[in-house]
């Protein structure tokens, strides 16, 4: 990749996953040789802390930071050996700000898709789709969607398509791996939670939102303790924290969240934090990841390898990439996506608190799965292969 220059678009600059991912990309790429500039397409009004963390950490790994319209946007990406699209969103980019160049660049263009919404199947998104040198997808799952989609609903053809598992950074593995480092985490986030040692933890670790499921996972939390409570069984306390809160700005769904654990009277058992760009201290914390998202599930669900690397056993959703990641009972137990979900996950939860043994054995099982499939060096080589092939195919345009 040495002397290369990519360019790396993106919808948005914020704390979801595929901002962040993309600026792992950069600094894999950083680390290559390769010259790196990011373009944000949209940015917020005001000052925003998020943002202006991740542009200077961006910059501090030597990673070019331009805006995404006038001249400059245009010259770059024009001169650019590789331009890589993060998200669906990001393709209003390309005739607002390249219009007439749009079709130098398509050849050389890597557009990569996290998402399985359907609002993403629009045509001012994606109509330059089928003419970029191809595109790369976190799961076969989203991979077999998109093309399915596209096709019945657009009429248009997906360009030669990859898909890339993701992996662990190492800084995260190095957390999972230090015991010690584990228990001070565990110690300080519980103490601030209001848990004990022995209290067992249940967390959902995503963006508050009706798509992530935590009033499903909320319902069935407090179903679980009807039934304990019911068949008396023995079981420490139970808690659930809930961490992707937006604190500054309450939405009518979190606030139904709220008003449900008020009513079922669960306000000394159940948790609300805010984002966070740091997820470990959470992860080390809790005895059990719910990863609960609704309808085709996550398009791969980074939380969930991230959870399994801290041997956690994985409660999810028989949908999307959590099936390619968790094998049903060995590393986790999985239910059905919607309101039929709620008892099984009930379910589930009361078979893991009552279950110790299984527990730490889905956990362990979790944790030499991602060993074996799911670490950076895993997904750099796996992107590595892309960028090889889409970089000899824009060459190959070019000399046309």
């Amino acid at each position: 990749m040495k002397s290369k220059l990519v360019l790396l678009v993106s919808h948005e600059l914020s704390l979801s996953g595929g901002p962040l991912l993309l600026m792992e990309l950069a600094f894999l790429l950083r680390g290559v040789g390769a010259d790196v500039v990011w373009i944000t397409n949209q940015k917020p009004l005001e000052d925003d802390e998020v943002v202006y963390s991740l542009e200077h950490k961006m910059l501090d790994r030597g990673v070019q930071v331009i805006s995404a319209k006038g001249q400059k946007a245009v010259d770059t990406s024009l001169k650019a050996d590789l331009i890589v699209l993060n998200t669906a969103v990001a393709g209003k980019w390309l005739d607002a700000v390249l219009k007439e160049n749009v079709v130098k660049v398509l050849p050389k263009i890597l557009w990569w898709i996290h998402e399985m919404r359907g609002h993403y199947f629009n045509a001012d998104l994606v109509k330059h789709l089928p003419f970029v040198a191809g595109a790369m997808i976190d799961s076969h799952a989203t991979a077999g969607y998109w093309k399915n989609r596209t096709q019945a609903r657009l009429g248009i053809k997906m360009p030669k398509t990859y898909v890339v598992h993701l992996g662990n950074s190492k800084e995260l593995m190095e957390v999972a791996e230090d015991s010690v480092a584990k228990r001070v985490l565990r110690e300080h986030v519980r103490e601030s939670l209001g848990v004990r040692n022995e209290d067992l933890l249940f967390g959902i670790i995503n963006s508050v939102s009706r798509g992530k499921g935590q009033d499903l996972f909320l319902r069935a939390f407090h179903e679980s303790l009807e039934r304990i409570k019911e068949k008396k069984l023995q079981v420490p306390t139970m808690h659930a924290v809930v961490v992707g809160s937006d604190m500054s700005k309450q939405t009518k769904f979190e606030t139904e969240l709220r008003n449900f654990v008020r009513e079922k009277k669960l306000e000394n058992f159940v948790h609300f934090v805010n984002k966070t760009l740091t997820v470990a201290p959470y992860i080390a914390a809790i005895d059990v990841l719910v990863q609960n998202s609704q309808a085709r599930g996550e398009c791969f669900g980074r939380i969930t390898i991230e959870a399994m690397a801290f041997k956690l056993p994985v409660l999810g959703t028989a949908a999307g990439g959590t099936m390619e990641i968790v094998v049903n009972g060995t590393t986790g137990l999985l239910h059905s996506a919607g309101k039929e979900g709620v008892i099984p996950l009930a379910k589930n939860i009361v078979k893991l608190a009552t279950q110790v043994e299984l527990r730490l054995r889905m956990g362990k099982n979790g944790y030499e799965r991602v060993k074996e499939m799911f670490l950076e060096h895993h997904m750099s080589h796996r992107i590595a292969s892309v960028l090889k092939e889409v970089l000899q195919h824009a060459k190959a345009r070019a000399l046309r």
